[in-house]
């Protein structure tokens, strides 16, 4: 049971790294355009506040699967933008088909009659 538990949690807290993977996905963006992304495809089902987006940006940036520059925004503004790795594809290609798994298996259970 406490297998199953970690890898929920873990699941859970790693959904918005894949999230954040997959936009970057589409090219380089800074912090504030990756969440409005990440809002806009999920029709403002996933919101993504600064104090969980910026953390995971770093951590992603440490473990080598995002690379950081500072360039210009589209509003003509200095902004670090963010783009994904080759490490970062893999990872994103790993994530996918875990989360793919992880919700055929919850599914297989919630839609069951």
């Amino acid at each position: 049971m406490s297998i199953l538990s970690k890898t929920s949690n873990a699941l859970l807290y790693g959904a918005l790294d894949a999230l954040i993977l997959r936009t970057l996905a589409k090219g380089p963006r800074h912090g504030y355009a990756v969440a409005r992304y990440i809002e806009d495809a999920s029709g403002d089902a996933v919101l993504v506040e600064d104090g969980s987006l910026y953390p995971a940006l770093y951590r992603l940036e440490r473990r080598g699967w995002v690379e950081a520059e500072w360039g210009t925004s589209e509003l003509g503004r200095r902004a670090k933008l963010y783009s994904l790795t080759d490490a970062g594809r893999e990872q994103l290609a790993a994530e996918t088909a875990t989360w793919r798994r992880f919700s055929a298996g919850v599914s297989k259970i919630l839609l069951s009659t």
